[in-house]
Order: C-alpha cells, then structure tokens, then sequence
C-alpha cells in the first residue's frame, strides 16, 4: 500500500482543498492529513481560524479521498510522521515548493499546483469587505 501524507490549516474549506486532496490521493492508496491545530495556528502562525480544530477534522473526515487526519502540533513533526506512518509520498502545494526537499532522504516529495483562483485568504479579504 502506498500511503501519502499532506499538511495544512484548511481553515473555510473550498474547492481548491478538494482538488489538492483529491490530487494527492491520486498519488497512492491511502492519504493522511496532518490538520494543524488551534494552538500550533496561533502560536506558530499568527493565524486565528474560524472552525476549530475538531470541526476542521470533522470536515476532512467526511471526505473520501481522506483516510486518516492527524493532528500537526509543530513544524518539526514531518520527519517523525513520514517514519511513524510509513508514507511513501509527502505532498504539499506549490506556493512551498523546496522547503521540504529535505524530506526526499525518507520519502517521495511532491509540490502541486494551487488552484489559481481560489484561497482561504481570498475568502476572508472577499468576506471583510
């Protein structure tokens, strides 16, 4: 079985989530989502979500390429998860593109492409207006 393993806040949940998690999917058989936390949000981020985390979980587990949601309480976690859940593929967007090249010595790393049109932070700017 080859397992894939992406990251991120997927704060407003939209179609450019499901597009990069059904993208990753695609990459092997069974996909985890490490879901960062409220407090790794706020303390390591500055970012505030509007769902919390059990919510953001609850949204991610009720989609079908989604097999297993962690949680991501910090940034040095990946090496650990890639050895702790055997993952053959890491993937993440391409706005990240080779900052985790440093993974390539566990596992395959993969950058995809954002869907151009849409994002959290759009959302929130459309939103605020």
């Amino acid at each position: 079985m080859k397992r894939v393993i992406t990251y991120g806040t997927f704060d407003l949940l939209h179609y450019g989530h499901i597009n990069l998690l059904k993208r990753a999917k695609a990459l092997g058989d069974y996909l985890i989502v490490a879901l960062s936390t409220d407090e790794f949000n706020w303390n390591s981020k500055q970012k505030k979500c509007y769902f919390s985390y059990e919510k953001r979980k609850q949204l991610l587990e009720a989609i079908r390429y989604v097999d297993l949601v962690i949680p991501e309480e910090n940034w040095e976690q990946k090496a650990k998860d890639v050895e702790l859940y055997h993952v053959d593929t890491f993937v993440m967007g391409d706005d990240w593109e080779g900052r985790f090249d440093f993974l390539k010595d566990q596992c395959e790393v993969v950058y995809l492409p954002r869907t151009p049109e849409i994002s959290t932070t759009q959302i929130k700017e459309e939103l605020g207006k």
